[in-house]
């Protein structure tokens, strides 16, 4: 656990926080957040949803890091609220859509609903380009939601394995979405 924790704030630093000291919690939110971008950065599909999910996840630590149970639990933490963030935008993304196909929720203007429907486009387009088993991998797990072991059996994959082929697809699924966005500009 210690490897995990490196860079992240003591041990004594968050229980001041978790105590309500405003300068302990500054100083976590801030310790935390290189950490929390660049996780979110290899689990969000879009460099704009990285940074929203990011945002996200230190708006949620520093309103709630009174109900963490565990200091040593701080990292897990974060990483779960930055999976949760990054899931919910993918989700909206498609209940989007779903609700555009079925005629509900108009979009703001017709220029709106093609970009929209472009972006969503460009997202399926590089998972559906991803090797077969990272796509599957990434499906499961990213967007299905299912725990990793789960994957990992479903696939009949060692978890390790199915981590590596996890952080294979998300990886090529965010340089994938990078080029294709350089390209555009």
């Amino acid at each position: 656990m210690d490897e995990l924790r490196r860079g992240w704030a003591s041990d004594q630093l968050i229980k001041a926080a978790q105590d309500g000291d405003a300068d302990s919690i500054a100083a976590v939110v801030h310790s935390a957040h290189p950490h929390v971008r660049r996780f979110a950065r290899h689990l969000c599909a879009s460099p704009q949803d990285a940074e929203d999910a990011a945002q996200e996840a230190l708006i949620v630590l520093y309103r709630k890091i009174g109900t963490l149970r565990a200091s040593a639990a701080l990292a897990s933490w974060m990483f779960r609220i930055v999976r949760h963030e990054c899931l919910r935008r993918v989700r909206r993304l498609t209940d989007h859509d779903h609700d555009l196909a079925l005629g509900v929720g108009r979009a703001s203007s017709a220029e709106d609903e093609v970009l929209t429907r472009l972006e969503a486009e460009r997202v399926a387009e590089a998972i559906r380009a991803l090797p077969d088993l990272q796509r599957r991998v990434l499906i499961m797990r990213d967007v299905l939601g299912r725990p990793g072991r789960t994957v990992a059996e479903t696939l009949g994959l060692s978890v390790p394995a199915m981590k590596s082929q996890l952080h294979r697809a998300r990886t090529a699924l965010r340089l994938s979405l990078l080029d294709a966005a350089n390209t555009r500009a």
